[in-house]
């Protein structure tokens, strides 16, 4: 292990502890035994909340390095494939129709609002393997569920369903619980070992196309390892934190220059960064004077907006 992932650990492990004490009302860690009856809002309200942030985190972190390896685009991102914006509108359904109340509802939709999208995007792209019309399949997916959703709010059938509806889309971790943990857990370990058994094709890969037929890679093989560990992956994300975007096309930036150009160097560095990161910034949004919390979805839009522009601004000046 490089002294970049284990450094990542450290870290890791002093942010994930921060998470745990930090809030409106801070826990002291000497709270944490039976005892002492703040140690329900530990066991039962920080503790899980972290564990998904980490989990949440690094399935983004992962799969956006494996869409930009793949691509060969810096500038993409897990939202690109239309699979957060399928799985989000499955939730949308849940909550439209009222399901939202029964507790696997609303991520079974939201993972079958996934499924679906991928199952859509293998159709269109078919069995050619081709970046451009993966891409372009991708893109038309995610406009048309999005408009989906917009149609969805718009013909809600209360103002409280639209609200909610909204709110939900935002993405947040507030008042997730161990159940939630348990169906994201399986669903993101399984994802993400399909997206590292990429590593070496990718890299085989940045040669171009035909260079890394000639070594041995199947592009159509590829191409399903991707399409079915991004949608495990960013599905189980979108349906247990709703919407929370930027992470994927942050974080593989941030550990490329500790971790080398080579796209199967930066993907365990990105999985640790994605949790390191999605944790901070769910700490800090929850300690932030506000009269009620700071949305996560909306800081990390606050955050991966100027990034977004600075990457252009640096690429242009390349091209120049």
């Amino acid at each position: 292990m490089t002294r970049l992932n284990i450094g990542l650990l450290v870290a890791l492990f002093a942010v994930a502890a921060l998470s745990v004490a930090a809030g409106k009302v801070w826990v002291p860690w000497d709270a944490w035994t039976a005892a002492d009856p703040r140690s329900i809002i530990i066991v039962e309200l920080r503790l899980p909340r972290t564990v998904l942030a980490l989990v949440v985190g690094a399935a983004l972190g992962l799969s956006g390095a494996v869409m930009q390896g793949y691509l060969r685009n810096p500038l993409a991102d897990p939202g690109l494939f239309g699979v957060s914006t399928g799985a989000a509108f499955g939730a949308v359904l849940a909550l439209y129709f009222g399901y939202a109340a029964q507790m696997w509802l609303l991520p079974g939709f939201a993972l079958v609002g996934a499924g679906v999208t991928m199952a859509l995007l293998a159709l269109i792209a078919g069995r050619s393997g081709s970046l451009i019309l993966f891409t372009l399949a991708g893109m038309i997916l995610t406009s048309i569920f999005g408009s989906l959703t917009s149609l969805a709010i718009s013909l809600a059938p209360t103002p409280f369903v639209s609200s909610q509806i909204v709110t939900w889309l935002l993405g947040a971790l507030t008042d997730r619980s161990w159940d939630d943990v348990k169906v994201a857990a399986p669903l993101v370990t399984v994802g993400a070992a399909l997206l590292f058994a990429t590593g070496r094709s990718l890299d085989a890969l940045t040669l171009g196309e035909q260079a890394a037929r000639s070594m041995g890679v199947d592009p159509a093989r590829l191409q399903w390892l991707v399409i079915a560990g991004v949608a495990l992956t960013v599905g189980a994300s979108v349906a247990t934190a709703g919407q929370i975007g930027f992470v994927g096309l942050i974080v593989p930036h941030m550990v490329r220059p500790f971790a080398g150009h080579r796209p199967s160097a930066i993907l365990l560095p990105s999985a640790l960064g994605g949790a390191l990161l999605l944790t901070l910034a769910d700490a800090l949004v929850r300690i932030v004077p506000t009269v009620s919390e700071l949305r996560l979805g909306i800081a990390m839009s606050m955050l991966g907006g100027p990034f977004f522009l600075y990457l252009l601004i640096a690429m242009r000046r390349r091209l120049a």
